[in-house]
């Protein structure tokens, strides 16, 4: 493999095609760990690149292993005391991430390009609701049991969908948190790197499994993914969290109706 080609007017050689990679995964590891919306940027480039829409989808995923990696480490002091939320939420989100990666080799590749782009757009709105944070020292509400169950049934369905389609399955984590969840953004936020990290991981094993892998492109995307996985929680502490979520918003509907416009060939 000596290029690929990036839409139909242009050939880039393989160093070429490396390092858009690399830039690539270091924006959307960012992006990802900042937000849950790594793919606004990293699906849409994979596209461009040349790749089918499912093929794309499965690079993207194996290369946010490295996301999750970079993330993980870097968010060590968010994780710490969230071992029995933690508890519940992993096996929820692996159980249903098995559920989506099956699925995603049940649909056919057409159907799957054109529900991404009303996808997409389900994130972007839900990005730009606001977020609850407990103040210090507010007392903390019981939840119901019948709360209790919904919210494990909708952790459920997000594996799920983020074994069937990995973009956005961070912001749709992050607004159910967000409505659930006691602790600030950066603790939640480092929550569900670790469990939609997790989904990604049996969602990969399954992917190989089924469908051959672009491993260059995988593993040129996985450098930056884990560079920018590592950065976004710095980044996270620092930078007002509505800022961050109403610049990457705006960018999901733009990409919505992008793909929309490709899928639909208007």
């Amino acid at each position: 493999m000596n290029a690929k080609s990036l839409g139909s007017c242009y050939e880039v050689t393989l160093l070429e095609l490396n390092l858009i990679l690399i830039v690539t995964g270091i924006v959307a590891g960012i992006v990802s760990t900042a937000a849950g919306l790594a793919s606004l940027v990293s699906y849409p480039v994979l596209l461009a690149l040349g790749l089918p829409p499912v093929t794309a989808n499965v690079t993207n995923t194996l290369g946010l292993l490295f996301t999750s990696v970079g993330a993980v480490a870097s968010s060590q002091k968010e994780l710490k005391g969230h071992g029995k939320s933690l508890g519940l939420m992993l096996p929820l989100t692996l159980l249903g991430s098995i559920v989506g990666a099956f699925l995603l080799f049940l649909i056919p590749e057409a159907t799957f390009a054109k529900i991404v782009p009303f996808f997409i757009f389900v994130a972007a709105i839900l990005i730009f609701f606001p977020h609850r944070t407990r103040l210090s020292g507010q007392e903390v509400k019981v939840p119901s049991m019948g709360k209790k169950l919904l919210t494990w049934l909708a952790i459920f369905l997000i594996g799920s969908y983020t074994g069937y389609f990995g973009a956005a399955g961070g912001v749709l984590m992050l607004s159910l948190l967000a409505w659930t969840s006691n602790v600030s953004f950066p603790e939640y936020n480092a929550q569900k790197n670790l469990a939609l990290g997790l989904a990604n991981v049996v969602a990969a094993v399954i992917y190989v499994t089924k469908t051959p892998i672009p491993w260059n492109h995988v593993i040129f995307l996985g450098i930056g993914f884990l560079i920018g996985g590592f950065l976004g929680p710095r980044i996270v502490r620092h930078l007002p969290a509505q800022l961050l979520k109403i610049l990457i918003g705006i960018g999901a509907l733009i990409l919505a109706g992008s793909l929309f416009v490709q899928a639909y060939h208007l």
